[in-house]
């Protein structure tokens, strides 16, 4: 139910994202999906990629500092209000985001939103309590 997640710190400099890039397009890597959120001083790159391990490994390898972490998939309903209807779940029972990121899907003609909780297992039942659909990892991997 749980997504490994990279989250790689980059010097605010340019050039630095397209070098992580880089590095795990000649590695072969398919970015699932990302998000970045900056600062003057640096930026975090989170990414979903199969094979997050050994992203990981090569990435720091080419001397970038990474953490692996966990997210939530879940699908949404691809209107106005279907974000609300998750994130009302979550509120419900009173758990608390850090950060979450979202995208379409058109191959399967949905929408997933990457969530994570403050506390990733109670974010886990509270959404499985209210109905959502989890996606599980493999089929994130595989998109």
């Amino acid at each position: 139910m749980k997504i490994k997640q990279l989250s790689i710190f980059l010097e605010n400099k340019k050039g630095r994202m397209r070098n992580a890039l880089d590095v795990l397009a000649d590695a072969g890597f398919n970015i699932r999906a990302l998000s970045i959120a900056d600062t003057s001083d640096f930026g975090i790159l989170r990414l979903i990629v199969p094979n997050p391990d050994e992203a990981k490994e090569i990435l720091e390898k080419n001397n970038f500092v990474v953490k692996t972490g966990y997210v939530i998939a879940v699908e949404m309903s691809d209107q106005p209000g279907g974000l609300s209807t998750i994130l009302g779940i979550l509120d419900d029972s009173d758990i608390n985001l850090d950060y979450l990121y979202a995208f379409v899907d058109e191959k399967e003609e949905r929408a997933i939103v990457l969530l994570h909780p403050e506390d990733i297992d109670a974010g886990v039942e509270a959404l499985k309590m209210g109905k959502a659909t989890i996606i599980p990892s493999e089929d994130v991997y595989n998109w």
